[in-house]
């Protein structure tokens, strides 16, 4: 379990409390909340016009097949801009300065049909703090189908992963309708992480199962309702997700399986050899920071450096302390990989894909 998993806590000790002090008097000296403000507001309002527009119009104007597909895309980009620009500050509870709000906000990630409380035990707990640790970090775990890590144990359909890989990540988010987030909530409730992540696990976990049924009946069923054909509004509803599991999979895999990252595993009984701080540093990537309208909409993701050490500050934040991030932690000899654009990432995250999957023993680069 990932309780007997141990970070070193004096190795870098100076780099951590240097990186801190230096962030912090970033947000004092300019007289900054870490909080969001009303640009969260703005964009939270856009996204769930792109989200939400489109699927009423698919409901209520007349129009042909290809018109009604294109708006459930449409859709699907709306559904990734809300996971990754609203839903993932409010969880990590940067959204706001009020608990409630953000709260209120973190279940939009039911509205798009997953699960706040499950997001809250994989992503906050186990990604964050074991990124890239086999067998804990469930960012990595490929069920098989995907070898993500050079740990992760090998098979001979892995040498093709690269060619189907991108095919797959457009499944993300219909796995977690119908499969995973029910395996999650008894596999997390079974270790004790849903009782730790929250005070009401019960009314949460209640609230999981009556938000999935009327997710299902509004996405599915209204439109059948509305005089759609079934078999549109079925197809309808697999491009949406297609269209934003893609996009959310291609987005989260780019900070860490991508060249250049690496992969420790525990010795010594669950002891990483590097300090928290530095484990993040040499398990993550940032790309693409000068390109401004892909970092809006993609919630500052493509920092996520920052978002790693600094998950309580709004994304709002990521490209003015990146320069304070970065500068310290070279001044530490420690890396800080960047890449310069969008798809200089994508072709690395593709030869990392590669390499891992030509065998169990692989150079990682």
């Amino acid at each position: 379990m990932h309780t007997n998993i141990k970070f070193r806590l004096q190795q870098k000790r100076e780099l951590a409390i240097e990186m801190r002090e230096r962030v912090n008097a970033y947000f004092k000296d300019n007289k900054l909340s870490k909080h969001g403000d009303f640009r969260m507001y703005l964009k939270t309002l856009i996204m769930l016009t792109i989200y939400w527009t489109p699927f009423v119009l698919i409901l209520t104007v007349p129009m042909p097949t290809w018109a009604m597909l294109l708006l459930y895309g449409v859709v699907g980009v709306g559904l990734a801009g809300i996971g990754m620009g609203v839903m993932h500050d409010a969880v990590h509870g940067s959204y706001s300065s009020s608990p409630s709000l953000n709260r209120v906000i973190g279940y939009t990630m039911n509205m798009l049909g997953g699960s706040s409380l499950n997001w809250r035990v994989q992503h906050n707990v186990l990604h964050h703090t074991y990124t890239n640790i086999e067998g804990v970090d469930e960012d990595i775990r490929g069920r098989g189908l995907l070898r993500l890590s050079p740990n992760t144990p090998w098979s001979k359909a892995h040498r093709f992963q690269h060619i189907y890989g991108l095919f797959l990540y457009t499944l993300l988010t219909l796995n977690w309708i119908f499969n995973s987030d029910f395996a999650q909530l008894k596999r997390y409730s079974k270790w004790g992480l849903i009782q730790q992540v929250s005070k009401r696990p019960k009314l949460e976990i209640a609230i999981f199962f009556v938000i999935k049924a009327v997710y299902l009946a509004v996405m599915i069923a209204l439109p059948i309702v509305l005089g759609i054909p079934w078999g549109i509004a079925l197809l309808g509803f697999v491009v949406l997700h297609m269209v934003g599991g893609f996009i959310l999979t291609i987005v989260f895999q780019l900070a860490h399986v991508i060249e250049g990252t690496e992969y420790p595993m525990p010795v010594n009984e669950g002891q990483v050899e590097h300090s928290w701080v530095e484990h993040q540093l040499r398990t993550t990537a940032n790309f693409a920071p000068k390109n401004t309208l892909l970092s809006w909409y993609v919630g500052g993701l493509n920092y996520q450096i920052e978002h790693h050490l600094f998950p309580n500050i709004s994304h709002l934040h990521y490209p003015a302390i990146s320069k304070i991030v970065k500068e310290t932690a070279l001044e530490y000899d420690m890396p800080y990989h960047t890449f310069p654009t969008f798809f200089s990432a994508v072709s690395a995250h593709m030869g990392r894909l590669r390499d891992f999957g030509k065998g169990p023993v692989v150079e990682v680069r």
